[in-house]
């Protein structure tokens, strides 16, 4: 498990921007099964999430359509609610980071993280866009 103090401020750049920390297994499936659109984000300390994810889900979010619930756990520190969250994510195997969007329970688009390695963060930003032009 990774320290607090190396999470933190890797958590910091999704919740200071809208994003709701789930760090149950009840919290998740809460968000999950809530009606409307809910994007989950399996965060994490990895380059890729940094440089392509993180900078990517930013700018997606900037868009006027947008998921109605913003949510993110991380992996390899709320390991429950991330391993209640990947069971929502079958039948993609887990993956951080990750990227996830349901609509009213069902899981409508999935981002895995060889979609993301080697990325823009606009180009994340787009297929993210896309999703919210047809889902949200």
């Amino acid at each position: 498990m990774y320290p607090e103090t190396i999470v933190k401020p890797m958590k910091s750049e999704l919740t200071s921007v809208g994003f709701e920390d789930l760090t149950t297994p009840e919290a998740v499936d809460s968000a999950v099964n809530s009606k409307g659109t809910v994007l989950m984000v399996v965060n994490s300390v990895c380059g890729c999430a940094a440089g392509a994810a993180r900078p990517g889900l930013k700018l997606a979010i900037q868009n006027s359509k947008k998921p109605g619930r913003l949510t993110t756990v991380f992996a390899g520190f709320d390991t429950e609610a991330t391993a209640q969250a990947r069971k929502h994510f079958a039948p993609y195997p887990p993956s951080s980071p990750c990227v996830a969007l349901f609509k009213d329970g069902k899981l409508v688009h999935f981002i895995e993280r060889h979609h993301i390695e080697g990325r823009s963060a606009q180009m994340i930003a787009d297929n993210l866009q896309m999703a919210f032009e047809e889902f949200c």
